[in-house]
């Protein structure tokens, strides 16, 4: 799946085949913002319009917005599996934060070939 970005935000591309148009939302953030659009180039104004109201809107109010993808998350995972997480990691003499994190990086970088 493709996405949109601006300004730091992805958004979502979907298409309703019942209402004939494109439409998403933003991805990462706990708030609804959505947005849609006949073509291609309308939905992404609409994307871009969508975000720009956002940041408006908690100027305005005197709130921060909410950044999407903050670079941190829980995960739970099977005892087993942090065990030898860790253990590699240890034998690396690297965290385990950062053995995860190219773990990761690995799998994304191999999804995206």
């Amino acid at each position: 799946m493709k996405y949109l970005e601006y300004k730091g935000y992805s958004g979502s591309i979907e298409y309703s085949a019942e209402d004939n148009l494109l439409y998403g939302q933003i991805l990462g953030i706990q708030g609804l913002i959505s947005y849609e659009g006949v073509t291609g180039k309308k939905l992404e104004a609409d994307f871009k319009e969508a975000i720009n109201s956002y940041l408006s809107d908690c100027k305005a109010a005197g709130i921060t917005p909410e950044k999407p993808f903050k670079g941190s998350f829980n995960v739970r995972i099977p005892s087993k599996l942090h065990q030898k997480a860790a253990l590699l990691a240890m034998e690396a003499k690297i965290s385990l934060n950062n053995f995860i994190t190219e773990s990761i990086r690995s799998r994304v970088m191999k999804e995206a070939r």
